[in-house]
């Protein structure tokens, strides 16, 4: 017998045209091809997504009612699911009975199980759904075979419709959207397979519960999200505010340290110029003491080499310029007149034998003098204005007292930068002086400051900054009416601190 070897490029006997073409084999090449094969994978994935979204709970997000007050946020919840079983399960239990005419036993059973764990539902939805859904789910194939299920409601009965919407908005104002995705679907699936079983034709109940659950959701989820969206804009509005109040200060702050490199720098300059001209100007000087004073001298040029490294990286932008005098009490006059010309009638009140005062306690005094004047202009234009300085018991006190504002506040000044306090507080502590400010009787505002005329060390904190809080110092009568504040519309109302005059009021 002779044997046909195999076709060239052909590894084995050719398959059966016959036995391909038989539907079973049809049908394993076509569940192993590939669009299948993802098709498979794909159901799997949806199955498996489904099932976490049905077992993890979200985390707890914050109180049911964020808007009340704590007593009322912890018991009237409970209250309301309360309320919500001692209606339902009686008259769950009654339609059971009488309607449907379930046995009473089984009744309290199914009754107790679809409205009891509301309850849970309060801190546990998740939880609560799958008992109150099992239990749906055994009164369902309950009622089926009951004697008072024709006609009447099925596979939900109107109690449990009703319950099962108000688990839904206990479910929807704590979980995660994609577990209420996952609910829905399942509470239609179940629905649509008791329609699919019955051997009756029902009502339509099913759909009914699965159109307004999804509503119902929907709603829940909305307020939900809207509630998180306004927590955390007030989380970060509180971080913001925290760090423009540190950002203030640290600003301010770097603004004293270039101003007071002046009055230092010019003191350093004393020492080099008179370390170096020691030897010329003092005969028979030994050689040690020439030695002496250059090193005194060297050591002070490199302090302010250092200072001035120091304040090249402190200086802001746009501030290159500066070149300009540090000002001091001797020019508070001009600033008082610079004032009457923006329209507020000030008048001063100068000693003239104030004696010597430190340049830092002179540059300070006329720092708060000029942002004290600057903020009535901006936010109590028109009032009446005294500016005192006076000298006494070694320290220099430095008053300024505004009446209630005569004209409309302009809407381009209702806010500040909250420079003016900050730079109050930061010059007097600088000093180790007091400062004293706040509202007055008459609608006024009032900036007391009282700065050693001897050098001390500044304490660690700001030393008697009594009555210098932000609701004090930051609030205004009715009328706008703050040296040193911004203007607000009540005057215990707590605002941040105004802008600091850069310059002199125009």
């Amino acid at each position: 017998m002779t044997t046909t070897p195999p076709a060239a490029g052909n590894d084995g006997p050719r398959p059966d045209p016959a036995r391909a073409s038989r539907p079973r084999d049809l049908l394993l090449t076509a569940a192993r091809s590939a669009p299948v094969r993802q098709a498979r994978y794909a159901a799997r994935e949806a199955l498996r997504a489904l099932g976490t979204a049905l077992t993890s709970p979200a985390p707890s997000s914050g109180p049911p009612l964020p808007r009340t007050s704590p007593r009322v946020r912890r018991w009237l919840p409970y209250l309301l699911g309360l309320a919500a079983v001692s209606a339902l399960l009686p008259v769950t239990i009654t339609v059971l009975t009488q309607d449907y005419r379930l046995g009473g036993a089984l009744a309290g059973v199914l009754a107790t199980a679809q409205t009891a764990p509301l309850l849970q539902a309060v801190t546990r939805p998740l939880q609560a759904w799958w008992i109150v859904f099992a239990a749906d789910v055994l009164g369902a194939l309950a009622l089926l075979g009951a004697d008072g299920t024709e006609g009447r409601s099925w596979p939900w009965t109107p109690m449990a419709v009703v319950g099962y919407l108000l688990l839904m908005v206990c479910l929807g104002l704590r979980e995660r959207r994609r577990t209420l995705v996952a609910v829905w679907l399942v509470t239609g699936a179940a629905g649509f397979a008791f329609e699919l079983v019955s051997p009756r034709p029902g009502d339509g109940v099913h759909v009914l519960l699965f159109v307004l659950s999804g509503v119902v959701l929907l709603v829940a989820d909305t307020l939900r999200t809207r509630g998180e969206v306004q927590r955390r804009l007030a989380e970060q509005e509180t971080i913001s505010e925290a760090e423009r109040a540190r950002r203030t200060l640290l600003e301010e702050r770097a603004r004293i340290a270039r101003e007071l490199h002046d009055v230092v720098a010019h003191h350093m300059s004393v020492i080099t110029v008179q370390a170096d001209s020691a030897p010329y100007r003092i005969e028979g000087l030994p050689h040690s003491a020439r030695e002496e004073f250059a090193t005194i001298a060297a050591g002070a040029r490199e302090s302010l080499t250092e200072m001035r490294r120091l304040l090249s990286v402190l200086r802001s932008e746009g501030s290159a310029g500066e070149r300009a005098p540090q000002p001091g009490l001797g020019r508070l006059r001009q600033l008082v007149e610079a004032t009457v010309r923006a329209g507020v009638p000030a008048e001063l009140s100068l000693p003239s034998g104030l004696g010597d005062v430190p340049q830092a306690v002179d540059l300070s005094a006329y720092r708060i003098v000029q942002e004290a004047l600057a903020n009535v202009v901006r936010h109590a234009p028109g009032a009446a204005t005294r500016v005192s300085v006076g000298a006494g018991d070694g320290h220099l006190t430095v008053l300024v007292v505004n009446g209630p504002a005569l004209e409309p506040l302009s809407r381009l000044e209702a806010s500040g930068t909250g420079h003016g306090l900050v730079g109050m507080r930061e010059r007097v502590r600088l000093t180790g002086g007091t400062l004293d400010t706040g509202p007055l009787p008459d609608g006024g505002f009032r900036v007391a400051a009282r700065l050693p005329l001897t050098p001390t060390s500044p304490p660690g904190t700001a030393p008697g900054t009594t009555g210098s809080t932000p609701g004090a110092a930051g609030s205004a009568p009715s009328t706008p009416s703050a040296t040193g504040s911004s203007a607000t519309t009540a005057p215990t109302a707590t605002t941040a601190p105004t802008a600091t005059a850069e310059k002199e009021p125009l």
